[in-house]
């Protein structure tokens, strides 16, 4: 009998994470350097949202006269503390209908309140690409249509 599996089995463990009062500019650079568009937002040890590069970037444009000279715009001010936060042992099937109805980027993985795990659409793409190719096999010509 197969199970509905947990969104333990198919997120990414142990994210890279951001704390809200490094300029976005370092959110930046570091979703750039880890190839992620997503970080988790912390302050001392807590979870507190998540950033994703849209807001960075829309942050990092803001208006001159949105910031005092020559204070660059932080993480807290932009980041989306109303994230999308689950337990590590949650159906993926809710994980995923909840992110498609509500048009999420990401979701928390949590463990007793700490951050475990993040589950992006890329991480979805990923799982669903490898259960299609588990279910199909490529035939390996092309079939005219």
């Amino acid at each position: 009998m197969k199970h509905m599996p947990l969104i333990k089995s198919v997120m990414t463990p142990f994210p890279y994470s951001i704390e809200t009062e490094r300029p976005l500019s370092d959110a930046r650079a570091m979703m750039n350097r880890h190839s992620v568009n997503h970080l988790p937002v912390m302050q001392d040890s807590r979870l507190i949202g998540v950033i994703s590069d849209r807001e960075v970037s829309v942050g990092a444009n803001r208006g001159p006269d949105d910031d005092p000279p020559g204070d660059e715009p932080r993480v807290r001010d932009v980041c989306d503390a109303r994230a999308y936060v689950v337990a590590l042992n949650t159906p993926l099937d809710q994980v995923l209908l909840h992110m498609a109805r509500t048009h999420t980027g990401a979701a928390l993985v949590t463990k007793e309140d700490r951050l475990v795990g993040i589950f992006t659409m890329t991480d979805a793409c990923r799982s669903y690409g490898e259960l299609l190719r588990s279910m199909f096999s490529p035939n390996g010509g092309n079939d005219a249509a």
